[in-house]
């Protein structure tokens, strides 16, 4: 086992996994990533839920999308 500072508990495999109601998770993977922080949405594994989530504020965006040229297939507006 290995754990990852800020983020999961990586788990050669495959291993067998008993959950807290008594049920086991047969993992064959080669290497897994194990959930320490709680935030995961498919525990006990890993979906990157510890990582922050930053996003470009709305106008950003919309700009960055209205800079795009049109593909060959597409008209352009008239200037």
């Amino acid at each position: 086992m290995t754990p990852v500072a800020e983020g999961p508990l990586l788990v050669e495999g495959p291993a067998e996994i008993v959950l807290p109601d008594g049920s086991v998770v047969l993992c064959e993977r080669p290497v897994m990533a194990l959930c320490t922080c709680r935030r995961t949405l498919r525990a006990p594994f890993c979906d990157t839920s510890h990582r922050p989530r930053l996003r470009e504020p709305r106008a950003a965006r919309s700009s960055a999308t209205d800079a795009v040229a049109p593909g060959p297939d597409e008209e352009s507006e008239p200037s």
